[in-house]
């Protein structure tokens, strides 16, 4: 029976989180689908595990992978993919998920979404994800680029700070956790926001004279980063376990120490594979924020 002539609330709702393989840069995978859902113009598909990374909507900072999903001789492309949750009786898709990952009696899984009209896939059926490689490429650069540009952030702002406060991997003050109001990862790049309001300052943030100073801070961040691609650092992202909700951490070993940061996106795996990250620094007066925006090249 198609899914479509189904009553969604009768399916079988998921009870453990999806195994995830695009951590370990995984492109493609066959896997056994759980549960098909129609739901308006979209029909959404969960499989035990999945090569695809889903856009996170409590943090969406990377947006999700591109490809297909075939069953037998039929295929059809990914629209979307995202995270879902469900209490064993209903399922909750992106914003509608009620709580944070990890909340006892919830399985958190990756939902792939298609459009309505084409191939539906069976529970039980097995299914072919495919990544488009060369999107996935360009999001990994651009979210190891964001990282990087966030460590060189924080030493270019170091005499800024007039009390202590934590510090990242290198030990400079960690202006990039404390600051940071959203981030959004592009193709070869990322944009980060940060705010520069009474709270920083209560910290002992120095916002006097920064935007005269950007010029000049840019101009450090961007020769440290220059520094670090011509190391060829190493990257990993170590994992805590196969499931979605594990803990996943970016790591980089720069020359002048390690940073880790908590990260579920998908990254490189050396600087050898770009050839140049710079920052250009703006502030918006009128809201009282920084914004850095990240170039990789490859």
């Amino acid at each position: 029976m198609l899914a479509s002539d189904r009553d969604n609330g009768d399916m079988p709702m998921p009870r453990n989180d999806s195994l995830v393989t695009y951590p370990g840069g995984a492109l493609s995978g066959r896997s056994v689908v759980l549960l098909t859902v129609t739901r308006d113009d979209q029909i959404l598909v969960l499989t035990e595990s999945t090569p695809c990374h889903p856009v996170d909507p409590r943090w969406p900072d990377q947006g999700p992978d591109l490809g297909t999903l075939a069953a037998g001789e039929a295929s059809a492309p990914l629209i979307d993919c995202v995270i879902g949750a469900s209490d064993g009786s209903a399922l909750f898709v992106g914003d509608e998920v009620p709580v944070r990952r990890g909340e006892p009696g919830w399985a958190f899984v990756v939902v792939h979404v298609l459009a309505a009209g084409g191939l539906i896939p069976v529970e039980g059926d097995e299914v072919l994800l495919t990544v488009d490689a060369a999107h996935r490429a360009a999001l990994s650069a651009g979210h190891t680029g964001c990282h990087l540009a966030a460590v060189a952030l924080n030493a270019a702002l170091t005499a800024r700070w007039r009390k202590p406060v934590r510090t990242d991997g290198l030990g400079h003050p960690d202006f990039d956790q404390l600051a940071i109001v959203s981030s959004t990862i592009v193709p070869d790049g990322a944009v980060d926001t940060y705010r520069l309001g009474r709270s920083l300052r209560k910290k002992g943030f120095d916002v006097d004279g920064l935007a005269v100073s950007l010029p000049e801070i840019a101009a450090d961040a961007n020769h440290r980063l220059a520094g670090w691609v011509a190391s060829g650092a190493c990257i990993d992202l170590t994992v805590g376990g196969p499931r979605l909700t594990d803990l996943r951490e970016w790591v980089c070993v720069l020359p002048e120490g390690t940073q880790r940061i908590p990260c579920g996106g998908t990254h490189l795996r050396s600087l050898a594979e770009v050839t140049a990250v710079d920052v250009e620094l703006v502030i918006d007066e009128a809201i009282g924020e920084l914004v850095m925006t990240t170039r990789v090249r490859r």
